[in-house]
């Protein structure tokens, strides 16, 4: 089992170093050229090989056969799922597992039932790639490995514990070993099916689109969900502190620019003018009017509220700023005017 594991980090490694001399242009993945290459290799096979064997697989066992299947595999993880989660610093979560374990390999025959999920315990997804990142690993750079997929430098390392201490692999005889790892990999091949339909209707990169879809996922997953945003992703407007920086604004434009003179104001200026005169007059709206146009509120230039104006005018300009319209007032000075008489037929 030892040789295994280092021949399988020797091919990593060796794959690594045939990469380094291709140059990519996303810095989080400096070997695109050779990836590239990988990933069509994978996606050929998967095409001759692993789709077809799925679509049958599917057609073929029945739907609460591969679910069984299915709980059975996820029932063997869960127990360096509850170690990682350990590592990580939680507890309760690995307490879950375990409980989650030992109920499915009792009362669920073997792990063939998720018992523990009816009963409400959470299932996790955690390996040694997380744990390495929760620790403070950074990811390093983006790889594509044969018949693996997608993963990091990070991600790597962790993959080759993960399989070192996969009780699947190092279950003996080789025969039954050998068929529990390939039953593994079909069922997870069959689940993808219609993802990989999905991808390959919308995708118009699938290399770029998995790859961005691959370090997203990743990321939430080491940060449970609630990942903070990256370096790429953080706006102009906040500086390396991650303190908002003020956005410049426009500059107020002068009433007198807006409309000169004698001009009707709009809604704006009537609205502002209105709230001026009610701060400054009390409710008048003649006078505050005029007073809300001395702060350069109104319609008219700020210098005309400087100065005295007659009453028609304070008038006109209350008619023209307020929002309503003032009583008419009968200038008592003036002589009224004789009734008009009626037209003789």
């Amino acid at each position: 089992m030892m040789r295994w594991a280092k021949n399988l980090a020797m091919v990593l490694l060796l794959c690594g170093a045939a990469g380094c001399a291709t140059v990519g242009t996303d810095p989080r993945d400096p070997m695109e050229d050779f990836n590239r290459a990988v990933y069509g290799f994978n996606e050929a096979f998967d095409e001759l090989v692993g789709k077809p064997v799925a679509t049958g697989y599917r057609d073929i066992i029945p739907g609460p056969a591969r679910m069984m299947v299915r709980n059975f595999f996820s029932n063997i993880a869960d127990l360096w799922i509850g170690a990682n989660n350990l590592l990580q610093g939680k507890p309760l979560d690995a307490l879950t597992d375990w409980t989650r374990f030992a109920m499915n390999s009792t009362m669920g025959l073997f792990g063939l039932l998720d018992f523990a999920s009816e009963l409400g315990l959470e299932k996790h997804d955690e390996d040694f790639g997380q744990t390495f990142g929760r620790w403070g690993m950074a990811d390093g750079a983006y790889h594509v490995w044969p018949f693996l997929g997608p993963s990091t430098t990070r991600d790597s390392l962790g993959m080759v514990l993960d399989i070192y201490v996969d009780p699947v692999v190092r279950h003996k005889p080789r025969g039954v070993r050998t068929a529990m790892v390939v039953t593994r990999a079909i069922s997870k091949r069959a689940d993808l099916l219609d993802a990989s339909r999905i991808l390959e209707e919308a995708a118009l990169d699938k290399y770029v689109f998995q790859r961005d879809a691959y370090l997203q996922r990743r990321r939430s997953l080491i940060h449970d969900g609630e990942a903070p945003r990256a370096a790429r992703e953080v706006p102009r407007a906040e500086n390396e502190a991650g303190e908002v920086q003020p956005q410049p604004q426009a500059r107020p434009v002068e009433a007198a620019r807006l409309t000169g003179p004698g001009r009707q104001c709009g809604a704006r200026e009537r609205g502002a003018a209105a709230r001026g005169a009610r701060r400054a007059g009390g409710g008048d709206a003649r006078g505050g009017c005029a007073r809300g146009l001395k702060r350069g509120l109104g319609c008219f230039p700020s210098s005309y509220g400087s100065r005295p104006r007659p009453r028609r005018r304070q008038l006109r300009l209350a008619r023209c700023c307020s929002p309503w319209r003032p009583a008419p007032q009968r200038n008592p000075r003036r002589r009224a005017r004789r009734p008009r008489r009626p037209a003789s037929r």
